[in-house]
């Protein structure tokens, strides 16, 4: 039976006579049982040939609750043949973690005998800690797979994210769920097919709306459905008896699928759009559907630099007040701050031209070789040093009377470059004139030390 790739998280669904939860009971214990991930475990993904290779790297699953991080884990266990040693970082310290790493390599002399280390919510170990497992992915004593729901770019440092290859999980899509509700249904054996019950196309429908992309999610509601028709003496389950289990209204929304960034993208274009009363709509929109509150202040920052710029100054920093101010007082007191610089946001005057400068840099450094910083600008600390030509026709600035030493600042190649041109919007008007200034003093200085 083809069943669905979820989660290994504690379910909530009560067991009743000593039997373990439904979604525990379907879960795959091989690739070829998996409903959705093809793009990862289909024919040709990346997972499966590094399966069948046995070659697979150390990882850092990525995706939201329900999309697999944990049973995939053990899949690949059981493939490499590793030991599978599980550990959740809200659980567990790094103390046991360096304790199992330090068994592992010694177990790593044998080969049958290698060891598979899943760290569940691995960002929750902070930045010092994830270098505990620096040295064992290195020497390969162990094959480390993390999982997290946050942005590893955020959550994870830089080091253990350079020996680790990210793996995204998607939300599975309702196809997908209807398709493991289908089969959890009708199974006789591990399934509910001994009960009786059938579900209506509308409560079907429903169900899978209901679990946002999350199979767990899915598969547990599903058995708290068809028990509770049961104990009814009903053999259909409607759409409004899922609704009401459900005990809440659950917004379509995901913090890494596709509408996660569908919401963030309108909150972002109502800003640059300045049409405050959007944004308020789509900032609670989010708020109220469990976004990470911080998560929003970030792209708010991002937001201050990318669309508003030098037109407003104080836009950065209103935004990083914030930000702070949330994160000192929480929800729901909090949230005031962030509707706050919203507003502020969008009544701000717009101007891309930091962007747009700092894109043209990096492209230039993409594109052109990397010359040599010009002798002027060099710093002479060593007599050797002045010998050959360093600092030769610095001018200090504040000597002049204009306060330019009219020096070309830029690499030969680049010399006469425009990378900064303001809109002039806002304070960038004045920003603007400053610039013209500053360039027409350069280049009489340069004219009068000819």
């Amino acid at each position: 039976m083809s069943r669905s790739l979820f989660d290994d998280q504690e379910s909530s669904t009560p067991q009743t006579g000593g039997r373990a939860p439904l979604a525990d009971r379907v879960r795959p214990t091989s690739l070829e049982e998996i409903v959705g991930q093809d793009e990862l475990v289909g024919s040709s993904g990346f997972l499966r040939r590094a399966i069948e290779q046995r070659r697979v790297p150390s990882l850092i699953f990525w995706g939201p609750p329900g999309s697999g991080k944990t049973t995939l884990a053990r899949i690949i266990a059981d493939r490499i043949s590793c030991r599978f040693v599980p550990f959740s970082a809200v659980t567990s310290g790094i103390k046991e973690v360096k304790q199992v790493m330090a068994e592992a390599s010694i177990l790593f002399r044998d080969p049958e005998r290698r060891t598979l280390l899943f760290v569940d919510e691995i960002h929750r170990f902070n930045r010092a800690q994830q270098d505990a497992f620096l040295p064992y992915v290195e020497r390969g004593d162990i094959v480390l797979i993390g999982a997290t729901t946050e942005n590893p770019s955020f959550a994870l440092n830089a080091a253990l994210m350079s020996r680790c290859r990210v793996v995204v999980l998607q939300p599975l899509d309702l196809p997908a769920l209807e398709a493991i509700v289908e089969r959890a249904l009708t199974d006789p054996d591990r399934g509910l097919g001994a009960s009786g019950v059938e579900l209506t196309t509308e409560a079907r429908q429903q169900l899978v709306q209901l679990a946002s992309g999350d199979a767990r999610k899915a598969l547990n509601l599903l058995e708290l459905a068809v028990e509770d028709a049961a104990a009814d003496g009903l053999t259909e389950l409607s759409a409004e008896r899922v609704t009401r289990l459900a005990q809440k209204k659950v917004l379509l929304y995901d913090k890494s699928g596709e509408e996660h960034f569908n919401l963030i993208s309108a909150l972002h274009k109502s800003l640059r759009e300045s049409d405050p009363d959007a944004a308020l709509y789509w900032l609670a929109r989010m708020l109220e559907a469990g976004e990470d509150p911080l998560y929003v202040a970030r792209r708010m920052t991002r937001f201050a630099s990318e669309d508003v710029g030098l037109a407003d100054p104080q836009a950065l920093p209103q935004t990083l007040a914030a930000w702070d101010t949330y994160h000192r007082l929480g929800s729901p007191e909090g949230e005031l701050a962030l509707a706050q610089a919203a507003l502020y946001l969008a009544l701000a005057p717009k101007s891309n031209a930091v962007y747009r400068a700092y894109s043209r840099v990096r492209r230039t450094l993409a594109e052109q070789p990397a010359d040599p910083v010009p002798m002027a600008l060099r710093n002479a600390p060593t007599r050797l040093m002045e010998e050959v030509g360093y600092g030769d026709g610095y001018v200090y600035a504040h000597d002049t009377d204009e306060g330019v030493g009219g020096l070309d600042c830029l690499p030969e190649s680049l010399q006469g470059t425009r990378f900064y041109e303001p809109k002039g919007g806002g304070f960038e008007e004045k920003l603007a004139e400053r610039l013209e200034r500053f360039r027409a003093l350069r280049e009489k200085a340069r004219k009068t030390k000819q």
